[in-house]
């Protein structure tokens, strides 16, 4: 009978030893949430139009990851003319210390609203963009980026306009928390 009680003893205790082989916690993904500055040429105008962006990044993977951005960007002129654009899509990064370079291909759609307001038009567009991130601090990551759009179906052969957007995100890292019991 002892033969046979030690074998179940040290069955029984297998899966307790093994029991700090797996993580306690993991992260899905890096997230990051930002808002920037954003300077366009619209490409019906010689002047540049200010504004702003709203943008969030998601990366599952080593490399590959999502962008959701939101920008806007207004006449200076008074004139009223502005354009809106909403995209997503997906992006390609590299780590470099603390820097990390991206590309990204997007689709979304984009409001033109016409000089003086008379009228306001909603279009598909397609945009492409590079840029980098810099990681100030563990939570706080700047960046510039440039992107370029093409706007579906808009009159006399489409709209591209350019964009340059000056950022700062917060960063979840996702890292981890033990706590003591």
């Amino acid at each position: 009978m002892r033969a046979a009680l030690l074998p179940a003893v040290l069955l029984g205790s297998a899966p307790s030893l093994l029991g700090q082989a797996r993580p306690t916690a993991t992260r899905p993904a890096d997230i990051q949430i930002g808002i920037g500055f954003t300077t366009a040429r619209p490409d019906y105008q010689r002047q540049n139009f200010p504004g702003f962006a709203i943008y969030a990044d998601i990366d599952p993977r080593a490399h590959w990851g999502v962008e959701a951005e939101y920008h806007q960007v207004f006449s200076s002129t008074g004139d009223q003319s502005q354009q809106r654009t909403g995209e997503i899509g997906g992006r390609y990064f590299w780590n470099f210390g603390a820097l990390s370079p991206y590309g990204k291909g997007m689709y979304g759609r984009g409001s033109f609203k016409y000089p003086f307001g008379y009228t306001q038009l909603s279009y598909n567009i397609l945009a492409a963009g590079a840029g980098v991130d810099y990681k100030a601090t563990r939570y706080i990551h700047a960046r510039v980026e440039y992107e370029y759009q093409h706007w579906l179906g808009f009159q006399n052969g489409g709209l591209h306009p350019q964009l340059i957007t000056f950022g700062v995100a917060y960063h979840f890292d996702g890292k981890p928390r033990y706590r003591n019991h």
